[in-house]
């Protein structure tokens, strides 16, 4: 039996993200390890550690999992053929490495752990356990397209980089239930998906990010599964936090995704947990300015300039919310008023005159053409009986 390299054991996701409050701010990068260290010594073949990728997505014995052939694995040893394959919404353990075509580590987990279709890791890891046995070992050559496309990694991905990985199957189990888990465990599976949430945000990848951020909400909860809350207090303060956190990211995603009835929905719920949050405040009265909801909107932006009154982003929306209600009292409200500057009661121009207006009536002249082509008509029949 093969002896596995000396791990620590944590649970941490492929997404080299700190944590941060508004995912559009996020600079810091996780340390990720990059040792040279092979973890399957046993199976270190020539494929994995000298044969070109352009051979290798040609190759006769490897196996594609994708129709394009982007994505192929050849396996290095069969698994437990009698356990079914692992399926979507299930989660798994897997040992992996990965590395771009100089052999340079840039992927490394000896027990990551994640929920297939949740965008936990890149599509190319996902594929391919979807594909594999319990205990399978495996190399997996993915196009970047299945990797990290054309923006890479920063700072060790290069763009539009194919990745050889090579890793094992682990384990497959059914994902656990958020509300039977201990709150400590829920905080650190939550904050683990909200921050990769905010990986795809930093790529633009916003439909991905928000999916993110859903997930990581269902997770941060201190109820129980009989509706009662199981948390201390201080752990219901922590959670609240990292709630709030989450919510305000996702309210950006939802605008960046023009989600905006969503968004507003979004911000609300942070409200509803944290009345001062200057952020949710904001954007609040930004979206209630653009739906036209300008009462609301001009308390909530107050609000928020009371709290932080320096703040030039609420300045320029209260001003924009006052030209928009002046602009709109304009048009529904305005009546001409008689001018008296020179002393005179003088009627403004776009009132039209009540005087009927001089000259030839237009019945005058529309009865005069009809009698001309009458005229013309029967000139012209006479002429053809002639």
């Amino acid at each position: 039996m093969e002896t596995e390299p000396h791990c620590e054991e944590q649970i941490v996701p492929v997404t080299g993200l700190m944590e941060v409050e508004d995912p559009s701010t996020d600079e810091d990068v996780l340390e990720r390890d990059s040792s040279a260290e092979i973890l399957f010594p046993e199976y270190a073949v020539e494929e994995w550690t000298s044969t070109s990728f352009e051979q290798l997505f040609v190759t006769d014995d490897w196996e594609n999992i994708t129709e394009d052939h982007l994505l192929r694995k050849k396996v290095l040893k069969s698994g437990d053929v009698q356990i079914p394959h692992p399926t979507w919404g299930q989660e798994v353990t897997v040992m992996m490495q990965g590395v771009l075509e100089d052999r340079t580590v840039v992927e490394k987990d000896c027990k990551l752990v994640f929920v297939i279709g949740e965008g936990d890791v890149n599509q190319a890891l996902e594929e391919c356990v979807l594909s594999m046995q319990m205990g399978e070992i495996t190399l997996l050559l993915a196009d970047s397209q299945y990797a990290y496309g054309l923006l890479g990694r920063e700072p060790d991905i290069p763009a539009w980089a194919p990745i050889l990985y090579q890793l094992q199957l682990l384990d497959i189990r059914d994902k656990p239930d958020p509300l039977t888990l201990p709150i400590a465990d829920r905080i650190r599976i939550g904050n683990q998906k909200r921050e990769r949430g905010n990986f795809h945000f930093q790529r633009e990848e916003y439909s991905l990010a928000a999916m993110a951020y859903c997930v990581a909400l269902e997770v941060l909860t201190t109820r129980s599964t009989d509706g009662g809350n199981v948390g201390t207090k201080a752990e219901d303060q922590e959670v609240q936090e990292y709630r709030v956190k989450c919510l305000n990211n996702l309210a950006t995603t939802q605008m960046k995704l023009e989600q905006f009835n969503e968004a507003l929905h979004t911000s609300r719920d942070v409200l509803t947990l944290e009345p001062n949050n200057v952020k949710a405040l904001f954007r609040a009265g930004k979206l209630l300015s653009d739906k036209g909801e300008y009462k609301e909107a001009m308390e909530v932006l107050k609000k928020a300039l009371k709290l932080e009154p320096a703040t030039k982003a609420i300045h320029a929306e209260l001003s924009k919310l006052v030209k928009r209600q002046s602009d709109g009292k304009d048009t529904q409200q305005w009546k001409a008023k008689p001018a008296e500057i020179l002393g005179d009661n003088i009627t403004p121009f776009l009132i039209p005159s009540k005087k009927k207006p001089s000259g030839i009536s237009w019945k005058f002249i529309l009865g005069a053409l009809v009698v001309a082509l009458s005229s013309l008509v029967t000139s012209v029949i006479l002429t053809a009986r002639n």
